[in-house]
Protein backbone atom coordinates (compact mmCIF):
# COMPACT_ATOMS: atom_id res chain seq x y z
CA UNK A 1 0.00 0.00 0.00
CA UNK A 2 0.87 3.29 -0.65
CA UNK A 3 1.30 6.54 1.25
CA UNK A 4 -1.88 8.42 0.83
CA UNK A 5 -3.95 11.96 2.04
CA UNK A 6 -6.87 11.28 3.74
CA UNK A 7 -9.63 14.20 4.93
CA UNK A 8 -10.37 14.21 8.81
CA UNK A 9 -14.13 13.82 9.57
CA UNK A 10 -14.97 17.39 10.48
CA UNK A 11 -18.08 19.09 11.63
CA UNK A 12 -17.94 22.53 11.05
CA UNK A 13 -20.41 25.19 12.64
CA UNK A 14 -20.93 29.33 13.95
CA UNK A 15 -18.73 27.84 17.16
CA UNK A 16 -15.85 26.77 15.00
CA UNK A 17 -14.74 23.48 14.08
CA UNK A 18 -14.27 20.03 15.70
CA UNK A 19 -12.32 17.56 13.60
CA UNK A 20 -12.40 13.58 14.49
CA UNK A 21 -10.09 10.51 14.62
CA UNK A 22 -11.04 7.89 15.52
CA UNK A 23 -8.43 4.46 15.59
CA UNK A 24 -9.43 1.41 12.89
CA UNK A 25 -11.91 3.68 11.63
CA UNK A 26 -10.53 7.19 10.09
CA UNK A 27 -7.33 5.55 10.11
CA UNK A 28 -6.63 2.14 8.94
CA UNK A 29 -5.08 1.02 12.39
CA UNK A 30 -5.72 0.88 15.74
CA UNK A 31 -3.82 3.88 17.83
CA UNK A 32 -1.23 3.01 20.70
CA UNK A 33 0.56 6.27 20.75
CA UNK A 34 0.30 9.94 19.94
CA UNK A 35 3.50 12.53 19.91
CA UNK A 36 3.70 15.85 17.97
CA UNK A 37 6.74 17.80 17.07
CA UNK A 38 6.03 21.44 17.98
CA UNK A 39 9.10 24.37 18.42
CA UNK A 40 10.72 23.39 15.72
CA UNK A 41 11.37 27.49 14.71
CA UNK A 42 14.98 26.45 13.76
CA UNK A 43 13.11 24.35 10.57
CA UNK A 44 15.36 21.66 11.80
CA UNK A 45 14.58 18.28 9.19
CA UNK A 46 12.81 15.47 11.74
CA UNK A 47 11.94 11.75 10.85
CA UNK A 48 14.54 10.15 8.77
CA UNK A 49 13.80 6.55 9.05
CA UNK A 50 11.41 3.81 8.40
CA UNK A 51 9.16 1.58 10.17
CA UNK A 52 8.89 -1.82 9.84
CA UNK A 53 5.30 -2.56 11.83
CA UNK A 54 3.87 0.49 12.41
CA UNK A 55 1.80 2.62 10.42
CA UNK A 56 1.27 6.33 10.90
CA UNK A 57 -1.02 8.82 10.31
CA UNK A 58 0.24 12.68 10.41
CA UNK A 59 -1.71 16.05 10.85
CA UNK A 60 -0.34 19.94 10.58
CA UNK A 61 -2.69 20.82 13.32
CA UNK A 62 -1.23 24.64 12.96
CA UNK A 63 1.32 25.19 10.79
CA UNK A 64 3.17 23.92 7.73
CA UNK A 65 5.24 21.32 7.04
CA UNK A 66 6.08 18.63 4.35
CA UNK A 67 6.23 15.00 4.18
CA UNK A 68 8.57 12.91 2.16
CA UNK A 69 7.47 9.75 1.53
CA UNK A 70 9.58 6.90 -0.27
CA UNK A 71 9.23 3.17 -0.29
CA UNK A 72 12.82 2.66 -2.31
CA UNK A 73 11.67 3.48 -5.96
CA UNK A 74 8.44 5.58 -5.85
CA UNK A 75 8.69 9.38 -3.69
CA UNK A 76 5.51 11.07 -2.67
CA UNK A 77 5.50 14.47 -1.13
CA UNK A 78 2.51 15.53 0.84
CA UNK A 79 2.38 19.47 1.99
CA UNK A 80 0.40 19.51 5.39
CA UNK A 81 -1.43 22.86 5.94
CA UNK A 82 -5.01 21.99 7.08
CA UNK A 83 -5.89 20.30 10.22
CA UNK A 84 -8.99 18.75 8.42
CA UNK A 85 -6.26 16.32 6.41
CA UNK A 86 -3.51 13.61 7.27
CA UNK A 87 -1.08 11.60 5.28
CA UNK A 88 -1.06 7.87 6.22
CA UNK A 89 2.37 6.52 6.31
CA UNK A 90 2.05 2.77 5.64
CA UNK A 91 5.01 0.25 7.49
CA UNK A 92 7.86 0.10 4.91
CA UNK A 93 8.35 3.60 3.86
CA UNK A 94 10.99 5.97 4.60
CA UNK A 95 9.53 9.21 5.86
CA UNK A 96 11.28 12.86 6.06
CA UNK A 97 9.74 15.83 7.64
CA UNK A 98 10.92 18.71 6.59
CA UNK A 99 10.47 22.58 5.86
CA UNK A 100 8.56 23.16 9.09
CA UNK A 101 6.75 26.81 9.68
CA UNK A 102 8.08 28.74 12.82
CA UNK A 103 4.43 27.85 14.03
CA UNK A 104 3.38 24.20 13.31
CA UNK A 105 2.56 21.70 15.51
CA UNK A 106 3.01 17.75 13.64
CA UNK A 107 0.70 15.78 15.37
CA UNK A 108 1.37 11.67 14.26
CA UNK A 109 -0.96 8.95 15.57
CA UNK A 110 0.69 5.47 15.54
CA UNK A 111 -0.25 1.72 15.68
CA UNK A 112 2.27 0.98 18.16
CA UNK A 113 4.00 2.03 21.25
CA UNK A 114 8.16 3.04 20.70
CA UNK A 115 10.06 0.37 20.14
CA UNK A 116 13.67 0.53 19.07
CA UNK A 117 13.99 -2.62 16.87
CA UNK A 118 11.44 -1.61 14.53
CA UNK A 119 12.98 1.47 13.24
CA UNK A 120 15.67 1.82 10.14
CA UNK A 121 17.10 4.82 10.42
CA UNK A 122 20.12 4.05 7.55
CA UNK A 123 18.80 4.83 4.44
CA UNK A 124 21.20 2.00 3.01
CA UNK A 125 19.88 -0.50 5.38
CA UNK A 126 16.45 0.63 4.33
CA UNK A 127 17.21 -0.14 0.60
CA UNK A 128 18.52 -3.39 1.65
CA UNK A 129 15.36 -4.03 3.89
CA UNK A 130 13.12 -3.12 0.79
CA UNK A 131 15.28 -5.20 -1.54
CA UNK A 132 14.63 -8.59 0.64
CA UNK A 133 10.80 -7.41 0.77
CA UNK A 134 10.65 -8.09 -2.76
Amino acid sequence: MNPYLSNIRTVRDQRGNLSIVSGSQDVPFPIERIFYIWNNSDNHPRGGHAHKECWQAMIAVHGTCIVCINDGVESHEFDLNLPDSCVIVPPGHWADLINFSKDCVLLVLASHEYNEIDYIRNYEEYLRYVQQKI
